[in-house]
């Protein structure tokens, strides 16, 4: 046979797509060409496929090989395709064939399986930078067999409905293929929730018991949190904790977070515990939303099913916070490129923390600010009303006293998480989703107002002027609150707590 094809795969963004890896060895000048947009890692695979295979004891061919990367529109960005080519050479040539005593060779038949892999000099199989993204792939484009190095087979095996086969260099899959003896993989433990976050625990935080009732509610129906105190008062300590009151991720959202960091090129635990990302304040608009080229995820996908902090908010440029308003709206965002356009998902919950003014001490019962009311304005005016309104919870915190009573006990975060575990089980079993992804159909059909509950809500509209997203946005906060109280409908008290939790 002088043609074969393999199959395999490539990602853009969290889109797969199926690639064939179709090998023609023809007559000719002996010459090794790839084709169908590969981009240098994948045109450097010549000469990494060519070392592999003569060093493994196979014959490479002294004629004219063709490799082209189907569909040619695609560009090909990856560096698994090292083990595909070398597959379809084998096969092309006739080096993987099935020998009878009665009939000649025939070729193997692999189309039922996916390969993908990096090949070193000495034939063995590398590490794939991001082996559950490839296995997620496959399982997306209908593939049920794939062959991966046998170093990230159980990482790669997390993924259900998918049989993996490590193997550890291109003669023994060789030889595995041949007998019919591939191995398949099993899935490695996924780290449980909590162990990246030892002794984080909301019973560290002493009084506070506002903003750690605001922490409660903010993770039972996903809402976004703006924490403003003084220095020291405990404004990241309580949102590094709001992981740890947050129920554990299902098999889909971890395979999601893992395959996001994948694509970003990060290591890719998979993990029950929600992805925590806090990135500094000097990030750029690129960093946290994403962008390159190619375009990769950035902090906001991330933090996909989990917290994003921005620690200091005001300190962020204006331009970088704007650009988080349309994936607080939407889960996701699209970065549109003059080559592609490119989806991320991007459902996070964002938690901010400032200071009441620049220098700090704005409201302290001993410390003086030192700010003028224009200085403490122009500060304040850096979070924008758009993005402000966007924002559920205003939790202003202060120095209490119960920070020195060490022998005060506080509630955990398992006994808080029950609480949350049971608010969000309310919701998803009566509108399928939490509270915060509710639409304006959705609010107007599950988050009711008696009489009472909607004349509050018409003076705070005609005192504050707020928009309908502010007024949709309170409504959602009283029906978490509801949820958590275990009542069915909201009451004029759940109101009236979520409107001034709004500040």
């Amino acid at each position: 046979m002088s043609l074969a094809v393999v199959n395999s795969c490539v990602l853009m963004g969290m889109q797969p797509h199926a690639v064939q890896v179709e090998v023609h060895i023809g007559a000719g000048l002996p010459a090794f060409s790839v084709v169908g947009l590969p981009d240098t890692g994948v045109r450097e695979s010549r000469e990494r496929v060519r070392s592999a295979l003569q060093s493994s004891g196979f014959n490479f061919p002294v004629a004219r090989i063709t490799v082209n990367l189907a569909p040619a529109d695609l560009p090909k960005d990856a560096a698994h395709f090292d083990l595909p080519i070398a597959m379809g050479i084998l096969l092309a040539s006739g080096q993987l064939a099935v020998e009878s005593e009665h009939s000649p060779s025939v070729p193997l038949c692999i189309d039922q399986y996916m390969f993908a892999g990096e090949l070193s000099l000495t034939g063995a199989l590398l590490r794939l930078a991001a082996p559950v993204a490839v296995t997620w792939s496959a399982a997306k484009l209908g593939f049920r067999q794939v062959v991966v190095p046998q170093v990230c087979a159980e990482a790669a095996a997390q993924v259900s409905d998918v049989q993996v086969y490590g193997a550890s260099s291109l003669p023994q899959l060789v030889e595995a293929l041949l007998a019919h003896e591939l191995v398949c993989a099993l899935p490695e433990q996924a780290i449980m929730a909590g162990s990246d976050a030892v002794g984080l625990c909301m019973s560290e935080v002493k009084g506070q018991q506002q903003a750690r009732h605001a922490i409660e509610i903010a993770a039972a129906g996903r809402h976004n949190v703006l924490l403003r105190g003084t220095p020291g008062v405990g404004k990241s300590m309580l949102a590094q904790r709001l992981i740890t009151v947050l129920p554990e991720l299902s098999e889909p959202q971890r395979l999601d977070v893992a395959v996001l960091a994948g694509v970003a090129g990060r290591s890719e635990p998979v993990d029950t515990l929600p992805p925590f990302r806090s990135p500094h304040h000097s990030a750029s608009t690129v960093a946290l939303v994403g962008g390159s080229s190619p375009p990769k995820p950035g902090e906001i996908s991330l933090a996909h099913h989990g917290v994003l902090f921005l620690d200091e908010v005001a300190e962020f440029t204006g331009r970088a916070l704007e650009a988080l308003r349309e994936p607080l709206e939407t889960g996701g965002i699209t970065i549109a490129r003059a080559g592609r356009s490119v989806w991320f998902p991007a459902d996070f919950q964002l938690v901010a923390a400032m200071n009441p003014c620049p220098c700090g001490w704005l409201g302290h019962a001993v410390q003086h600010c030192l700010c003028t009311p224009e200085r403490i304005e122009r500060y304040r005016a850096k979070l924008s009303g758009p993005f402000m309104d966007r924002l559920d919870l205003c939790i202003n915190l202060k120095v209490e006293a119960d920070v020195l009573d060490a022998t005060a006990v506080m509630e955990s975060s398992v006994q808080i998480r029950k609480r949350v575990e049971c608010a969000q089980a309310i919701q998803h079993q009566r509108q399928g989703c939490l509270n915060s992804r509710l639409d304006d159909e959705g609010v107007a059909l599950y988050a009711v107002l008696g009489g009472d509950a909607e004349q509050l809500l018409r003076q705070c509209v005609r005192r504050w002027g707020w928009s309908g997203r502010s007024v949709q946005r309170a409504r959602k906060v009283a029906r978490t609150i509801a949820d958590l109280a275990g009542v069915e409908h909201i009451q004029t008290e759940h109101l009236a707590m979520a409107i001034q939790y709004r500040g």
